[in-house]
């Protein structure tokens, strides 16, 4: 080999090497504030009191008004809620402990491998959930606006709703089937229906919708396929979604900090598929309901 091809050669790997590692070496954090809102003026059919209602919204409050921290790069990121003390008697209840089961765990994601793993926690023992990542048929508008320093472009689509997602569950609607019931409650289920366990209203009153409308906000001048949660596949960071009544929004983002954070897959936990998880869950929620009273209060009381 002539000295000419060998510095060509020389020349040619150093770019190589040298383009590899800025991808390697690029990386991002993203701190995103997230706000879901719930309608429980309904709960209890109208035998619960403005006290009660009061108490499961504050409840609810530290469930439903997190922050989120995103650190990406390239092809995987990791979504984790920022660690903060609990709230004094937060999650002390049956119920409260239910709800708190919910609430996804740390998640992994990879645009490269199409992967999501949801660390998760159910009653003590752990779990990863593992599945392919969700796929969004986004629409591109024209239409931008400025978050922070960031141009943005506008995106929607129709997005599935998981039928154990917590953050998406609303009052059920009143139909003709709800009506009669309701009729026949006043013939003579009052009194039935007003020893309901504080584990069993909110779950019997909440529904999950089939899918809803998702609008989000990406910028092309962070050119990553990711986003907050499971949301993924626009030509650019996401650093705004509005999903149904949970709005989430990047407040502070980081480029290339000087203290990376590594970002792992995770291997700890019972890999299961989401359907496999729901399942265990439904499960445990029916055999809560036997502990703690069930439908009319038949079962033990603590």
């Amino acid at each position: 080999m002539t000295p000419f091809i060998t510095r060509i050669c020389t020349v040619f790997f150093t770019l190589v090497t040298t383009v590899i590692s800025a991808q390697q070496d690029f990386q991002g954090q993203a701190i995103y504030q997230t706000k879901t809102t719930v309608d429980i003026s309904g709960f209890g059919g109208g035998q619960m009191s403005d006290q009660r209602k009061k108490q499961i919204a504050e409840r609810m409050k530290s469930m439903l008004e997190k922050t989120y921290v995103l650190n990406f790069n390239r092809s995987e990121s990791t979504y984790k809620e920022e660690e903060k003390l609990a709230a004094p008697g937060s999650g002390s209840s049956h119920w409260g402990g239910m709800m708190s089961s919910f609430i996804d765990g740390p998640q992994y994601k990879n645009v490269k491998e199409n992967v999501i793993l949801q660390e998760q926690e159910f009653f003590g023992k752990q779990f990863l959930v593992k599945d392919s990542l969700p796929k969004l048929e986004w629409k591109l508008g024209s239409e931008t606006k400025k978050i922070g320093q960031y141009t943005c472009f506008k995106a929607t689509t129709t997005k599935p709703v998981d039928e154990m997602d917590f953050m998406n569950m609303r009052r059920k609607g009143r139909n003709n089937n709800d009506d009669k019931k309701e009729d026949e409650k006043k013939e003579g289920e009052e009194t039935a229906d007003s020893t309901k366990t504080e584990f069993d209203n909110p779950l019997d009153e909440l529904e999950v919708p089939k899918f809803v409308i998702v609008t989000a906000w990406y910028t092309p001048q962070i050119p990553v396929s990711t986003g907050p949660g499971e949301y993924h596949g626009l030509p650019g960071l996401i650093l705004e979604v509005q999903a149904d009544r949970t709005v989430m929004l990047c407040t502070k983002i980081v480029m290339n900090p000087q203290d990376k954070k590594e970002i792992k897959k995770p291997d700890t936990g019972e890999i299961v598929t989401r359907e496999e998880y729901n399942t265990i869950m439904k499960e445990k929620i029916e055999e809560m309901r036997e502990m703690y009273g069930g439908r009319g209060g038949k079962g033990h009381r603590h």
